[in-house]
Formats: structure tokens, sequence, C-alpha cells
């Protein structure tokens, strides 16, 4: 028992920096996941192609070929702007990749949300004299997000298990923190080792999903209208 309680805290010990990928790809996907939706809201033919690309790019790569191009791919990119970034930390490239990545999906769930309320919503501001941007921000914005909260919730979900990978360029995450620990073993205990870590991932869910259940809760009344 005292062994398994030593990997547990062992594990535990490299979580700040799977929950570090996770809030900074989170944060920096939403930013770019919301420019992208707009994009593609708005439908202005060149921006509109290059949006589409990207989202049919990243839809159809897997998330691993993804991560290897931004580390080894942007330094030998940025290189020849005279940019020498082999120095960063793997962190910064690891963020970058799931932030890109993460981008894609939630701009289809911001999207999706937004053209769920309505024009009618927009007409009916509008016919009170409010502006577009206060329209926006007072009708409009508050349902979308009720409506698209329990999709960012699994989207957030999925991004926590696909920072997994980042341990396959070196960063000591609780995967990696496992992979360092079954090769420290010679293989032995590796189905308990698997099992603990498969026991994080699945208490940082739970408490991701009630997280995002209590929101939904708050934004209950407009997201039920909207869906009836």
């Amino acid at each position: 028992m005292d062994a398994i309680w030593k990997q547990v805290i062992q594990i535990a010990g490299r979580l700040p920096v799977t929950l570090t990928m996770l809030i900074l790809s989170v944060l920096f996907g939403l930013l770019l996941g919301l420019i992208i939706a707009l994009v593609r809201i708005q439908k202005r033919k060149i921006p509109y192609a290059i949006a589409t690309f990207y989202l049919s790019f990243i839809r159809c790569t897997p998330t691993i070929v993804q991560l290897f191009l931004i580390y080894y791919g942007l330094p030998q990119l940025l290189i020849l702007f005279g940019l020498d970034v082999n120095n960063w930390d793997k962190i910064i490239f690891a963020v970058i990749a799931f932030s890109l990545h993460s981008a894609a999906f939630f701009s289809e769930v911001i999207r999706s949300s937004y053209l769920a309320v309505g024009i009618g919503q927009l007409e009916a501001a509008y016919s009170i004299g409010m502006s577009h941007a206060q329209s926006l921000r007072r009708i409009v914005l508050p349902q979308a997000f009720g409506i698209a909260i329990p999709n960012l919730g699994n989207n957030v979900i999925i991004l926590l298990k696909e920072t997994s990978l980042a341990f396959s360029i070196g960063i000591t995450d609780i995967m990696g923190q496992v992979q360092i620990m079954v090769g420290n073993s010679y293989g032995q205990h590796i189905f308990q080792m698997y099992i603990l870590v498969a026991l994080v991932y699945w208490v940082i869910s739970i408490i991701l999903e009630k997280g995002f259940g209590r929101l939904e809760r708050k934004y209950k009344k407009g997201h039920v209208s909207i869906a009836k």
C-alpha cells in the first residue's frame, strides 16, 4: 500500500504541468476560436477560405502529428526570419500546438451557438435602439454562452486527454512521469501505474464536468428556452 501511495504522490507531483498546459491551451484556443468563428459567420471570401482550410487540416490530421509539426517545424520556419526559438521551454511548443488544435473545435462550438440564437434576437435588439455591440453583449452572447457550455465542457475534457501526448516531446507531465516510473522499474507494476494515471485523469475530468455542469445550470433558463 505504501508503494502505491508513493506512486500516486509522484504522479500527482506533475499535475501542475498538465493543468498549466490545459489552462493556457483553453484560453488561447478560445481566443483564436472566437476569431475563426467570427470569420466563418461573416463569410468574407478570402478569410473564410483560409479559416475553412485551417479547420479541415486540424480535423483531418492526428493531434500528435500537429504537435510534432510545431515542435520540430516551427523552429525551422522561424529561423528563416532570424528568430532562434530552440531554447524555448518545451511547454511553449505544446501550448501552441494544443491551442491551435482546440481552436478549430472551439470555433465550431462558438459559431453554432451564435447561429442557434437566431437573427430575430438581433433584429429585436436593433428595434429598441441597441447598437450591434450592445446587442451582442446584452442579448446574443449570454444566450449563445448558455448553449455552448456543454460542448465547451466536452472539448475541454477532450483537450485534457490530448495533453497526455506532450510526453512524446519530452515534457514530464503526469503521463511523462508514469513513463519515467515505468522505465525506472524496468516494467514492473506497469499495469498498476497506468491504472493510477487513468484514475488521475478520471478525477480531473469529473471535476471539470461538475464545474461546467454548474455553469450550465446558471444559464439553464436561456439554454432551455432556445433548445425548445
